[in-house]
């Protein structure tokens, strides 16, 4: 044995010896196993928990999903939307509204002008009601969801998940993962509720519901990762 491994035995012994008079630590049975969940009843209890956090959700058929990517929009004033690389065209056929392409990239402060943005994502978590984008096909740079005061994201039914393991499968460590649980919130010192600090003031979220995927929808996996990732 090494003097290493002898130090390390010692730190041990010396350390089972402490606690020989100690009683032993209670036994903590198993958590129940939890019952499964239809897909249906992943998709309500995502849409559910996203509400929770202040977001508002609003959920379409493929065919519905320009009207109601227009709807949105309309209540939200908007005249000028920054739209990420990739996004379906058709997405926004019936907004009404002048889009803005982040190519070559907006600065900080023409993104802060902007009315909003609207991205797809690449997965969601229904037991948090977190979204989960990684900078892929219609989703664009991280500044893309945290600058402008409005997001509107898209998610189709079948991106949605359970819980956090089973996300991870799915999502690629290299990329820029940004986790979204509701539009930006703190509170000071007083507990003070302020929105919008660090991150969007407003959250929209369309569930585009299972079925024929929307015409030109980006791919469910995460693309791959590119040899400089577009941080934002």
């Amino acid at each position: 044995m090494n003097d290493g491994a002898a130090a390390r035995a010692e730190v041990i012994g010396r350390i089972r010896e402490a606690l020989r008079d100690r009683p032993a630590a209670p036994h903590v049975p198993a958590l129940p196993a939890r019952p499964p969940l239809t897909h249906n009843e992943l998709v309500e209890l995502f849409a559910e928990r996203v509400a929770e956090y202040r977001a508002t959700v609003h959920r379409a058929t493929a065919a519905e999903l320009p009207g109601v990517i227009a709807a949105v929009l309309r209540r939200w004033d908007a005249r000028r939307i920054v739209v990420p690389a990739g996004l379906p065209d058709g997405w926004l056929a019936a907004a009404g509204v002048e889009t803005v392409a982040d190519t070559p990239p907006l600065s900080h402060d023409k993104l802060d002008a902007l009315d909003g943005v609207v991205t797809s994502c690449a997965v969601g978590i229904a037991e948090s009601g977190t979204i989960v984008l990684d900078a892929g096909a219609g989703q664009g740079r991280r500044a893309l969801s945290l600058l402008p005061d409005r997001h509107l994201c898209v998610i189709r039914a079948e991106q949605v998940v359970r819980d956090v393991p089973d996300a991870i499968p799915g999502l690629d460590p290299r990329r820029p993962l940004t986790w979204i649980s509701g539009p930006s919130a703190t509170s000071d010192i007083e507990l003070q509720r302020v929105e919008g600090v660090h991150g969007p003031r407003v959250l929209d979220v369309i569930v585009v519901m299972r079925g024929e995927p929307a015409a030109g929808s980006p791919p469910t996996a995460p693309a791959p990762a590119s040899s400089t990732p577009p941080w934002g």
